[in-house]
């Protein structure tokens, strides 16, 4: 058995000469923790069709009209151009995206729609609103 020298975890071993049958070798048991990892991945996004992406494209535009471009005939320039880009990108985005963490259990399909139709029936606790929110989250999917 071969076992990783620093590795302490893996050097509780034991061996069964008990156990042993017809065989001249004995068992050997290696106890190996799995810890349960939680991964959390977080990005920013914009809902699509939402107010925010509206505003994000409005307001790019505008900027993209702001960034001189009359002389980029020289490389520093070209460069300035570029960094002026990306950072009205960069903070227009931070503006109007927001944070979505990503887990086991995230919904791709889940849109506004459904978010609407579920706070109704949260505020409401009708039957009617259910079926709709239902209705709306099968028809999303």
């Amino acid at each position: 058995m071969f076992l990783w020298s620093s590795s302490t975890e893996l050097n509780n071993h034991s061996i069964h000469p008990k156990w042993r049958l017809t065989s001249d070798h004995a068992p050997l048991t290696t106890t190996i923790p799995i810890i349960k990892e939680y991964i959390n991945i977080r990005k920013r996004t914009i809902v699509k069709d939402s107010d925010e992406e509206i505003t994000f494209i409005k307001k790019l535009t505008t900027a993209l009209r702001n960034i001189n471009t009359s002389d980029i005939s020289d490389i520093s320039y070209l460069n300035s151009a570029v960094n002026a880009f990306t950072s009205s990108v960069d903070s227009i985005w931070s503006k109007n995206s927001k944070i979505t963490n990503i887990t086991a259990h995230s919904k791709s399909w889940w849109n506004t729609n459904c978010r609407h139709n579920l706070n109704v029936y949260r505020a409401s606790k009708r039957l009617e609103d259910w079926k709709q929110f239902k209705k709306t989250v099968k028809n999303t999917k």
